[in-house]
């Protein structure tokens, strides 16, 4: 099977695909795109969360040929490459990332509630925090850092 996916911008043309892939095996292992993390592949950890038409999904539940005609957002695209997005940022300047491997999937779901609220609470960035698994940092420091993006971006900073 053939098909294009809108993703980062960019029409990406995805060859030899069986019907049944989900988007984050193509866009790891057919478009190289490895920032999306695979791990309970059950939709239960967020590592895999990407944007689809701007809605926070887990790439391991959508089947990729179902997202044709989609725009599909990665952490690879929140940014120009070589810079960091304010939400990135943030998570460095919190001492947010530790071993990493959840810091792409909260990324985006952070991404995602600042863009629905730009002023969320703190019960509001737990809960839509709360489909990401992390086991290094506690919470605490993911937290601050969507805090410090709400206050720069009202301008309270």
């Amino acid at each position: 099977m053939i098909y294009t996916l809108h993703v980062n911008g960019d029409a990406r043309e995805v060859r030899d695909a069986a019907v049944g892939e989900s988007l984050l095996f193509v866009l790891r292992e057919r478009l190289g795109l490895m920032g999306s993390k695979g791990a309970c592949e059950q939709g239960e950890c967020g590592s895999c969360s990407v944007l689809v038409d701007g809605n926070l999904v887990c790439g391991c539940l959508v089947l990729a040929a179902g997202a044709v005609g989609q725009e599909i957002t990665t952490i690879e695209g929140v940014a120009p490459e070589g810079s960091p997005s304010d939400v990135q940022q943030a998570f460095v300047d919190a001492g947010a990332v530790q071993c990493g491997f959840c810091t792409p999937g909260l990324i985006m779901a952070a991404h995602a509630l600042l863009e629905r609220s730009p002023s969320p609470t703190e019960l509001e960035i737990r809960e839509e925090l709360s489909g990401n698994i992390c086991r290094c940092t506690g919470y605490g420091r993911i937290i601050d850092a969507v805090q410090r993006v709400a206050v720069v971006r009202r301008g309270d900073a």
